[in-house]
């Protein structure tokens, strides 16, 4: 299973108007500017393809501008275009988390000016009142860039950024096997209903793991 997987997590929905009071209160919290500028602090890293001429390049992670957004929505159809266990709907739940300015962080991967990953994390809901905690995904690579770090590179910056902004913990649905490796893992008193425990993954970010039901946000029904 690749890394890049991404399913929709989104089965229950809360009420619009208790999710907008969440989502004022993390833009209180990283100042509204979801498609500005690159970030000061935006991560260059220096990369080997893995290719026969070993090409070195540089890439840069940064914040997504409002330039980016077409070049966003072809990674994305790309890098899940032949992913059997997706619903084909990842540039849409990125574009409606967008629209609904559920976007905390959407960080693009660029490599010689052409944006090759992405990955997106939004604001979540849990039942026990737990606050700052946020969804990992969609993440995606263009499929001629994969295995080569880049998925781990946009992960780790934006659990880095997240945790800046005062994060508290984040949530996935996705492959175990590969999101390990990050910290990520199933608790068994911390559910998101409808999906398989098993693929169900959390990352505190300190000592205290939350009890109850996680709600995505509703752009994750998104399918048009």
């Amino acid at each position: 299973m690749r890394h890049d997987l991404w399913s929709n997590p989104c089965s229950r929905m809360p009420t619009t108007q208790f999710f907008n009071r969440t989502l004022q209160a993390n833009k209180s919290l990283i100042g509204g500017n979801l498609a500005g500028p690159a970030s000061a602090n935006a991560e260059v890293l220096a990369i080997r393809r893995n290719d026969t001429n070993e090409e070195e390049y540089e890439m840069i992670i940064r914040q997504e501008t409002t330039s980016d957004v077409e070049a966003i929505t072809q990674v994305t159809i790309a890098a899940f275009r032949t992913l059997p266990v997706s619903n084909h709907t990842e540039q849409f739940i990125i574009k409606a988390l967008r629209f609904a300015g559920a976007l905390t962080l959407s960080l693009v991967a660029e490599i010689d000016g052409r944006v090759v990953g992405h990955i997106a994390f939004s604001p979540v809901i849990i039942s026990d009142g737990t606050n700052d905690w946020y969804g990992l995904g969609p993440v995606s690579v263009l499929p001629e860039y994969q295995k080569q770090g880049i998925g781990k590179s946009l992960i780790n910056e934006g659990l880095s950024s997240l945790k800046e902004l005062g994060g508290q913990g984040c949530a996935l649905v996705g492959d175990p096997n590969y999101y390990k490796r990050f910290g990520f893992k199933n608790f068994p008193e911390l559910v998101h209903e409808g999906v398989p425990q098993e693929v169900f993954l959390v990352l505190p970010f300190n000592e205290k793991v939350p009890q109850g039901i996680i709600v995505f946000h509703e752009g994750f029904l998104a399918n048009g």
